[in-house]
């Protein structure tokens, strides 16, 4: 499977623009570049049915955020406070920078 373009990091803001979830925004917990696939906080929660065991001593029901495809969520810039694309800049040092294409400022701090 070909790896898709991954446009969010850990702790950024995005907004949910596809699926049941759809218009809700969240902090991105984790990434999985290699499924195109990111858990957001608090959005795609699943019931999770666990036996007992030593880290839940109790089992039962179990409420968690499940993955959601990286194609469905975008990045909410903190200037304009939209959902946008990015695009990504080389800097006078060398490293890149990703940028808001609506208001062009710069989304990495």
């Amino acid at each position: 499977m070909a790896t898709a373009k991954i446009h969010v990091k850990k702790d950024d803001m995005v907004k949910i623009i596809a699926g049941k979830e759809k218009g809700k925004t969240g902090k991105v917990l984790r990434v999985f570049p290699a499924k195109g696939r990111v858990v957001v906080e608090n959005l795609n929660v699943i019931k999770r049915h666990t036996r007992p065991s030593q880290l839940n001593p109790e089992g039962g029901i179990v409420e968690k955020e499940a993955a959601l495809s990286i194609s469905n969520v975008m990045l909410v810039c903190s200037s304009c406070n939209e959902a946008a694309r990015t695009g990504i800049r080389k800097l006078d040092d060398g490293s890149k920078a990703r940028y808001c294409k609506k208001c062009n400022a710069s989304v990495d701090k």
